[in-house]
């Protein structure tokens, strides 16, 4: 199997080769941006497999790296933060980052968090999910989605939580569902983290495809 590459976007030198170390020693290739601008060409040209990113950066911050990395190509985000702020988190989920990490962290929480959402992808990529649900097909294999015939641009969180929802259709999942299926996680204080991507999601697919169940999860409401 090729070895993964991980991008580490990082203004602290210290901090960004005490990740690097640690992931190199987990069996990642490794590279290293510390401003925005640099993170963005790095991505460009050695496409990673995925992206731990601090917030804070010189040049333009991280939620702007993310967007443009995102615009390019689907990857898996692990955003650091040095506040604990909820409202920058969600923000960065809206932007397309699917997990995220408060400074101070440990090396071993970072490189589990890293081993999981790489899991997670590969385990998408083999999923068996229906071809065609009313106006959507989605396309495993090829991580693909399309709405009618125009495609629709999804991150790697977005589209494994489509196809969690698109594993039975119309039934409800629930919220604590929802995290453990897709995230790998069980704290349900973190439930905020499913309303967000949902809400990016529908912004996306059409609200009217996504059934809220009011205390309970969502559904994916295909037409009969």
């Amino acid at each position: 199997m090729n070895q993964r590459r991980v991008l580490v976007v990082e203004d602290e030198p210290t901090i960004a080769q005490s990740v690097a170390a640690r992931l190199r020693g987990e069996g990642y290739l490794v590279d290293i941006a510390a401003d925005g601008p640099s993170a963005v060409s790095a991505a460009a040209a050695y496409p990673p497999d995925i992206v731990v990113l601090d917030v804070m950066l010189p040049g333009f911050d991280g939620l702007e790296v993310c967007r443009r990395i995102q615009a390019e190509r689907p990857v898996p985000v692990l955003m650091v933060t040095a506040r604990g702020d909820e409202t920058d988190m969600l923000i960065g989920l809206g932007v397309g980052a699917d997990d995220y990490l408060t400074k101070p962290f440990s090396m071993r929480e970072l490189a589990a968090r890293v081993a999981v959402l790489l899991r997670r992808v590969d385990r998408a990529a083999s999923t068996v999910v229906p071809r065609q649900l009313g106006p959507l097909r989605i396309n495993a294999a090829e991580r693909r989605v399309f709405l009618e015939e125009s495609e629709v641009h999804l991150t790697p969180t977005e589209f494994d939580l489509l196809s969690s929802l698109a594993s039975r259709p119309r039934a409800v999942h629930s919220r604590e569902q929802l995290l453990s299926t897709v995230w790998g996680w069980s704290d349900a204080f973190a439930s905020r983290t499913v309303d967000s991507h949902i809400k990016s999601l529908r912004r996306k697919i059409g609200a009217e495809l996504i059934r809220t169940v009011h205390g309970v999860g969502y559904a994916l409401e295909i037409p009969r």
